[in-house]
């Protein structure tokens, strides 16, 4: 039987150009996050690189590699599950890298592995950000098993694109994990409602680690790490400009509460959907 509580744990950083210091920083904070009894910690999107290096091929590495292995050795010294926020990772054929993210067990093992999908290309003021110049990107929705629930895996502007999450809600997904570096305009606007949306509209908790301080580009990045119950309840919040850990307790007993109550899920038409 399924436990009806699980606590999670979410690692807010502020990663810069330094890898080696990143990923050291990295470890810091997910060993001290262990200590809060958490059975999962999530850290944030690109959190062994933000920096202004145009090939990022000079800072990809394959998987597990040099940024995945200490925190593979930490997941089995501490027991607990390691959602990767995410890393550069290497194209076996050369070509641009991969944003990926990967969930490590208990064991050390790499349970899930997935490629973001969705590249972030937009303009804001007069800034602009353009990731598939950078990054190719996966085509596979990716969902797991992990401490007796069944997880999404997702990246930052992948939580635009509500489709993707229907289709790991149909896959019986609990917890869907968005890391992000959000960027602070778009943020202000966007990041809280788009993540209460994703949690009610699939019934599912959102956990969704979130970059803070500057990025790449010299942009801005909006912290508030936060994780969202089925409800659309905000159970932890982080601030918007330094790093973090928050915690939160998911009651799976009151998810499946909601799912009956509410079943908004079996009551949808597929027929409207081409």
């Amino acid at each position: 039987a399924q436990a009806s509580m699980l606590t999670v744990a979410v690692v807010q950083m502020s990663s810069g150009p330094n890898r080696r210091e990143n990923v050291a920083r990295a470890i810091e904070l997910t060993d001290r996050a262990a200590n809060t009894g958490a059975s999962i910690i999530a850290l944030p999107e690109t959190f062994d690189y933000r920096g202004d290096g145009l090939d990022l091929r000079e800072v990809a590495e394959p998987l597990p590699g040099s940024t995945l292995e200490p925190l593979t050795a930490l997941a089995r010294n501490r027991r607990v599950w390691i959602l990767t926020g995410s890393i550069h990772e290497s194209d076996p054929a050369g070509g641009r890298p991969f944003n990926t993210s990967v969930l490590i067990s208990p064991q050390g093992e790499l349970v899930a592995k997935y490629r973001k999908i969705h590249l972030f290309d937009i303009a804001i003021g007069d800034r602009s950000v353009t990731e598939s110049a950078k990054y190719q990107s996966g085509s596979d929705a990716v969902y797991a098993d992990a401490a007796g629930v069944r997880v999404g895996l997702t990246i930052c502007y992948d939580m635009r694109f509500p489709e993707l999450y229907r289709i790991l809600a149909d896959a019986g997904v609990d917890v869907v994990f968005i890391p992000s570096s959000f960027t602070a305009p778009t943020g202000e606007a966007h990041w809280e409602v788009l993540l209460r949306a994703r949690a009610i509209e699939n019934q599912c908790f959102v956990v969704a680690p979130g970059q803070a301080g500057t990025g790449a580009g010299g942009i801005a990045t909006y912290g508030n790490s936060m994780v969202v119950d089925p409800w659309g309840r905000i159970l932890a919040r982080a601030h918007d400009e330094r790093e973090a850990i928050i915690t939160a307790q998911m009651n799976l007993d009151e998810m499946e509460d909601i799912r009956r109550r509410l079943p908004a899920l079996h009551n949808r038409k597929t027929a409207l959907i081409r």
